[in-house]
């Protein structure tokens, strides 16, 4: 049975079709063409998809398409000798010859991209402009700190995850896809190059599970947790698959997730009675459970309880797409009598307890999403939900779980008070165009002393 729930979840993360994605990606390309190389109708020529599309380790709830535009080697040097930054300039002239092929459609530069932002088909398309070196790598413009020009090498990326795919009988890829859902179901960033890479190395570390089928995930997935949570998370970077290019770490989050994955499945067997719920904490609420264990669930919260529960609680992946890409912390002003205000962080790490009957206020302390550079086309306006669950006796006994997702009003902030013993936790959400890009959780143990 659990092969058969392995292979339905991975087999709901594949992405049925990326017409309409490849359609934009070629308009672009055809525009583009137009304008730099006065090339009629050509939508193909000079163009790639790259990122974890081209490397075939999407997954269907993807909110970017990467795209390498590249531009006659001849304009480097016109660049490169701009007065000031030639890099921003070179972007702004890419935006401009898009715009004219979507003006109604936002387009802003973004450091070392062009962002073409599609309502219709919720997407946005990461425009990179670039200029082809003799070794087949490209030179993309960099506008940050008075411009420069960085490297980047994509296709033997692409041409080596293609491979180590077949080289598995696609058990790479669907190692890459389970990661991915891993990640946006816990909520931390882990980027898209970075995850291939390091499943890269662990199968060449572990080539005994190159030919694993679904009956041998659970042992496969117990060693790469292992794997992970061995990384030395201060690590500043990997040496990406393929094109050896270093591709960075940015704060080793990925390690300390890895740990607590695997204390929860290094035991578990196929027969453990909680194994499903383990899988189902690791992966989300779509990880399919078997009807009887979810029954029993309900069974046991009735038992507890001595009363029918009402199911009131939500879930984010049901209400919109996840594609968590950006950093999300939150904490908490604790009023409690006898001390003095504290962070909730702070007042959980030294170990006071938490008693009932005192304010909360939760609010964002660090929103990557927020510090995202603007212009004057795109506000970047975003949403922010929250959600608080109750847990334990007390609030099954009092039917009063809650775990609704409730829009934020514009304070990006939730007041709370600590009403009932029991292991509670708050979450937060970053919305952007339908798609959740954010969240972080924080969780407010009460007790009754």
């Amino acid at each position: 049975m659990l092969e058969e729930k392995f292979e339905e979840f991975i087999e709901g993360l594949q992405i049925k079709s990326i017409d309409e994605e490849t359609k934009r990606v070629g308009e672009i390309t055809k525009r583009l063409n137009k304008s730099f190389r006065d090339l009629e109708n050509e939508e193909t020529e000079n163009s790639h998809v790259v990122g974890s599309l081209g490397r075939n380790t999407a997954i269907k709830t993807f909110s970017d398409v990467d795209m390498l535009y590249v531009l006659p080697k001849n304009l480097k040097k016109q660049y490169d000798e701009h007065e000031g930054n030639g890099q921003s300039k070179l972007l702004q002239k890419v935006k401009q010859e898009i715009k004219k092929r979507y003006p109604k459609t936002i387009v802003r530069g973004d450091g070392q991209v062009v962002v073409v932002s599609f309502k219709s088909i919720n997407k946005i398309v990461e425009v990179c402009p670039c200029f082809e070196r003799s070794d087949g790598s490209f030179d993309y413009p960099d506008s940050n700190n008075n411009g420069s020009w960085k490297k980047t090498d994509p296709v033997p990326e692409i041409e080596e995850s293609l491979k180590k795919i077949e080289e598995t009988n696609s058990n790479y890829k669907y190692i890459c896809n389970l990661v991915r859902a891993w990640k946006n179901n816990k909520g931390f960033k882990f980027g898209g190059l970075l995850i291939d890479t390091l499943v890269y190395n662990f199968f060449n570390e572990n080539d005994n599970h190159n030919s694993a089928t679904f009956n041998d995930y659970l042992p496969l997935l117990k060693d790469l947790f292992s794997y992970l949570k061995n990384r030395n998370k201060d690590q500043n970077y990997w040496y990406a698959l393929g094109s050896n290019q270093e591709v960075y770490n940015k704060d080793g989050k990925f390690v300390n997730q890895a740990k607590k994955a695997y204390e929860k499945i290094k035991d578990k067997t196929v027969d453990s009675n909680d194994l499903y719920d383990e899988l189902e904490d690791i992966f989300g609420k779509r990880f399919p459970t078997p009807e009887e264990n979810q029954k029993n669930r309900m069974l046991e919260k009735g038992a507890l309880s001595g009363q029918v529960i009402h199911q009131t609680e939500e879930f984010i992946e049901t209400k919109f797409d996840v594609d968590i890409r950006y950093r999300l912390k939150i904490d908490c002003k604790v009023q409690q009598d006898g001390f003095r205000d504290m962070f909730l962080r702070s007042f959980l790490q030294d170990k006071y307890p938490l008693k009932a009957n005192k304010k909360l206020e939760f609010f964002i302390i660090d929103n990557e999403f927020e510090s995202l550079s603007k212009d004057e086309d795109d506000s970047l306006n975003y949403e922010v939900y929250w959600k608080v669950l109750n847990r334990g006796e007390v609030a099954l006994r009092r039917n009063c779980i809650r775990g609704q997702i409730v829009r934020d009003e514009g304070s990006y902030r939730k007041t709370e008070s600590t009403d009932f013993k029991g292991e509670h936790y708050v979450e937060c959400y970053i919305v952007y165009r339908n798609i959740c890009v954010a969240k972080d959780r924080i969780n407010v143990p009460i007790s009754t002393f």
